[in-house]
């Protein structure tokens, strides 16, 4: 057999070597492996080759943030499913706004001023309304007799004051003269509604209005400091009968049956007997030694249901003491449902005072009530606005905290949620 040139034979297993080939070196298999690799690594970094020319890649589009839905507590909850009714949030911007009323009653109608400078001194003499003692007592020594206006001027005549929105008292009569361009009060059947005196005036000519405004600081005070003895009182004796039982509960629970028998009124009646002189602490310490029941019954139902939950196992393994579990664990759970009755109990309260200054036996002249209007109008059928103003004050501030009270039951208590859905 004939060979041409150029013919050679291949070793078995090698290619063919191809023209131009063997201008390149040749690679050992380890140095092909490392070279393999090499090129892997640097595909895998800066992504694959595009050849010709390159397309640019699509612009990512932002992405919108995931809206998660954050756990809330049972305090969020409940104010949630409150503010959804309508009622109860009008209620209690109302009751807002008495608290505003009563805080800047001095502010809004009197005849003492809200600031003044005196003998290069400064006295705040409105806070007189508040507690007498805190008004100054210079201004007695120097025989102001509670007239500021003219005798700041009279007894010093670089003295300046800062007056309230408008000038009436709410315990006396504000006299001719006394305030420029503003005649005296009207008395008897002649003190209708005028633009000096909005609700008109008493008997004796003084102004319903200052009444009102200054007696809506009386009425909050009742409810919420008899209101706060009956809770403290409540909320001990039951969180003590609930989580002790046996003894206890027993008796704590005639304990609670003993002060239902005794009724309220007959126990401030009571007083007014056995004491010289009754005043408006007399009345918040009496609803509150009697309000106390149905808060504790309540209570004591709660820590019954808690006092075998996990949470409560824990904390004893911890080794918490009874105190510390009942008022620092328990209690914070049982809380919603204690304040329904807390709530109603404070419209309740309103209602008595009301209720005992309109038969005379509230808090004595010249403290301003609601209720001692009430009984001046009874005594004067002909002087309408004696009856119409306070007796709305008084309805629209019970039926406020009701709906605040039943607003918090439907908020608080599962079934009436459920119910509600």
């Amino acid at each position: 057999m004939t060979s041409h040139p150029g013919d050679h034979k291949q070793p078995h297993g090698e290619s063919p070597e191809r023209p131009g080939d063997e201008a390149l070196p040749r690679q050992a298999p380890e140095d092909a492996a490392g070279l393999g690799a090499a090129i892997e690594s640097e595909a895998a970094t800066s992504g694959p080759e595009v050849v010709g020319f390159s397309v640019p890649a699509p612009a990512a589009e932002p992405q919108e943030p995931i809206e998660r839905d954050v756990p809330r507590g049972y305090w969020a909850e409940a104010w949630l499913r409150f503010r959804r009714r309508r009622l109860a949030m009008t209620a209690l911007l109302f009751v807002v706004f008495l608290a505003l009323v009563a805080i800047f009653s001095p502010a809004i109608v009197g005849t003492k001023p809200i600031v003044c400078k005196y003998k290069g001194e400064i006295y705040f003499p409105c806070l007189g309304y508040f507690n007498r003692s805190w008004e100054n007592a210079i201004f007695t020594k120097d025989r102001f007799r509670n007239v500021y206006a003219g005798n700041l001027k009279e007894k010093d005549p670089e003295s300046w004051a800062i007056w309230p929105l408008i000038y009436q008292d709410p315990e006396r009569r504000v006299r001719e003269g006394e305030w420029p361009a503003q005649p005296a009060n009207p008395t008897r059947n002649y003190g209708s509604p005028n633009r000096y005196n909005l609700f008109g005036t008493t008997p004796a000519g003084v102004d319903v209005f200052a009444i009102m405004v200054h007696g809506t600081r009386i009425a909050l005070l009742v409810g919420f400091v008899s209101m706060g003895i009956a809770a403290a009182i409540g909320i001990t004796l039951g969180a003590l009968a609930g989580y002790f039982r046996g003894w206890v509960d027993a008796l704590i629970s005639r304990l609670i049956e003993i002060v239902m028998c005794v009724p309220t009124l007959v126990l401030i009646l009571a007083l007014i007997a056995v004491l010289p002189k009754i005043t408006i602490w007399h009345l918040m310490a009496a609803i509150g030694l009697t309000g106390w029941t149905s808060i504790a019954r309540l209570t004591r139902a709660e820590f019954i249901k808690l006092r075998e939950a996990d949470f409560v196992s824990a904390a004893k393994a911890l080794g918490a003491g009874p105190s510390r579990i009942m008022f620092r664990h328990i209690l914070r759970n049982a809380m919603a449902p204690v304040l329904v009755p807390i709530t109603f109990g404070i419209a309740s309260a309103i209602l008595i005072e009301g209720g005992l200054s309109f038969l005379g036996f509230g808090p004595p002249p010249p403290t301003p009530s609601w209720g001692r209007i009430l009984a001046e109008g009874q005594q004067n059928n002909t002087m309408w606005w004696l009856i119409v103003f306070p007796g709305l004050a008084i309805f629209l501030t019970v039926l406020a905290y009701n709906l605040i009270g039943e607003g918090l039951q439907e908020a608080t208590d599962p079934r009436l949620r459920e119910a509600g859905r």
